[in-house]
């Protein structure tokens, strides 16, 4: 029996009822999922609970901005679970800027994005853009992804946006309320957060609550104005 594939969005796919994408370098995998392969394409199954854009995307994320060609900054890059995802997604006319700034992860990274060419990791902190300016070469982001455990999140996403995302380009942010702030209610940490989001320049698309997949995070998804 044929394994039915369907077509969430460009470059994401449910796979037997399974979330993936096709990936761009067959043979390997980053996380120990399965590979599932179906007319001659290799997927990946993209696990909701190691991935907070899978969990989103489960959880009906309206639009997804990252597409063939997409040239995504990602930072917070981590051993790269989800950035190898965003790298399968862009494929071979798209580019991920993965920034990373611990060095044991850096080390896992680097190994992930050797079959990867459209995956480029770069040591830097993302709290510090003027770092990596150079790796971009002047060009400008049509998606900033941020995955950062700090309590200046906000600040951190509109400090990159403003030296490296297009205008009227797309910000995808993981709000980790316990990172802002152990001591408050979640639900005004992503008030407050979203507000300096909007104070900084970006329209909210949507918001999403992670929960079961990441416990006390919100998934904002904007759109700079200028």
């Amino acid at each position: 029996m044929s394994t039915n594939v369907q077509q969430l969005f460009p470059g994401v796919y449910r796979v037997g009822g399974k979330l993936a994408t096709k990936n761009f370098a067959p043979g390997f995998r980053v996380y120990g999922e399965k590979l599932v392969s179906v007319d001659n394409v290799e997927y990946r199954q993209w696990d909701l609970f190691r991935s907070k854009l899978a969990g989103a995307i489960a959880k009906g994320l309206s639009h997804m901005p990252i597409g063939p060609g997409s040239l995504v900054l990602y930072l917070g890059a981590s051993t790269g679970t989800t950035p190898s995802h965003v790298s399968d997604i862009v494929g071979e006319d798209g580019a991920v800027f993965a920034i990373e700034f611990a060095q044991r992860s850096m080390r896992d990274l680097l190994n992930i994005c050797q079959p990867r060419p459209n995956m480029l990791p770069i040591f830097g902190d993302a709290r510090m853009p003027v770092q990596y300016e150079e790796h971009l070469q002047g060009q400008k982001a049509d998606v900033l992804y941020q995955d950062v455990a700090q309590p200046d999140q906000a600040e951190i996403l509109v400090r990159n946006a403003d030296m490296f995302l297009k205008k009227g380009g797309y910000a995808m942010l993981c709000i980790k309320s316990q990172s802002i702030d152990v001591t408050q209610d979640p639900k005004k940490t992503y008030a407050q957060t979203i507000a300096k989001l909007e104070a900084g320049g970006f329209e909210t698309l949507q918001t999403i609550i992670l929960d079961p997949y990441d416990k006390d995070h919100m998934f904002w998804m904007g759109k700079k104005k200028n």
